[in-house]
């Protein structure tokens, strides 16, 4: 199901726009390089929505958010909208503050999303419509006990935007109102890299943007992909190894997966 749409990146090249965050900017435009795409990441308000006219997918991040750059993503937003690109939002830290949590729901109301991105807590932020009390996320992570809930929550969040929505964590779920893909790549010690939930979102980005005729399975690919790379370079560790080595290792394995490689690895069943 998924080599077809990882040729289809390595043969198409797209460029991705990614207004991200300063933490991560740099492993995200690496990573992007590293799967087939091409990263640009214009965020000042004056030129990004002219940039973004001229790439094949949108990545809005809220990870360092500024009120500054508020402007310039809405407006990036509305340009891909009119260009038919697609967008991808990753809410970082939705529900943590009132600025992140308005700021999502703005985005979510005046931008068509092709792929919503984010944690149990961020996207059950963005399906209450406010942050605060705890439900399914009460953990933050997806168990045997809230499978069921989760998928709720991601099916009904989907169909409410109209967008895919992916929602990370042990267990990670993507879902396009209808089907959930529910996904058992990856490895615990990925947490201890910073940004590789930021490095999924663009990644999110660049298979939909060379795959914008299947939202749900290039979503769906994009999650496989990470954890399956994730899987091999920490397969690659020696005994002196730590979380630095783990990035570098995530980096080369993007770099060198094959579509047969992330055909037979994934690892997922659909509910």
């Amino acid at each position: 199901m998924f080599a077809p749409l990882l040729q289809k990146l390595r043969d198409r090249h797209p460029l991705v726009h990614a207004i991200t965050n300063y933490v991560t900017a740099n492993d995200c435009a690496n990573l992007l390089l590293a799967c087939g795409a091409s990263p640009v990441m214009a965020d000042d308000p004056a030129e990004a929505p002219e940039i973004t006219a001229h790439a094949d997918a949108l990545v809005l991040n809220l990870g360092t958010l500024r009120r500054s750059a508020i402007p310039g993503m809405l407006a990036c937003g509305r340009t891909a909208n009119q260009k038919g690109i697609p967008v991808v939002l990753d809410p970082v830290g939705a529900g943590a503050s009132a600025l992140r949590t308005q700021t999502a729901l703005d985005l979510m109301r005046q931008v068509r999303f092709a792929v919503i991105r984010g944690n149990l807590s961020e996207v059950e932020t963005l399906a209450r419509g406010h942050g605060g009390a705890p439900g399914v996320d009460s953990t933050d992570r997806v168990t045997p006990d809230n499978l069921d809930a989760c998928c709720a929550l991601v099916r009904d969040l989907a169909r409410r935007t109209g967008a895919v929505v992916a929602m990370s964590g042990a267990v990670d779920l993507v879902s396009d109102g209808q089907t959930v893909f529910c996904i058992r790549n990856g490895h615990p010690m990925m947490r201890l890299v910073t940004g590789t939930g930021c490095q999924l979102s663009c990644l999110a980005g660049a298979f939909a943007a060379a795959n914008p005729d299947r939202p749900l399975e290039a979503a769906a690919a994009a999650v496989c992909a990470m954890g399956l790379c994730g899987e091999v370079a920490h397969d690659r560790l020696g005994p002196l190894d730590g979380n630095g080595t783990l990035r570098t290792y995530l980096l080369d394995a993007v770099c060198r997966l094959t579509p047969d490689q992330l055909e037979k690895g994934a690892r997922y069943e659909l509910r």
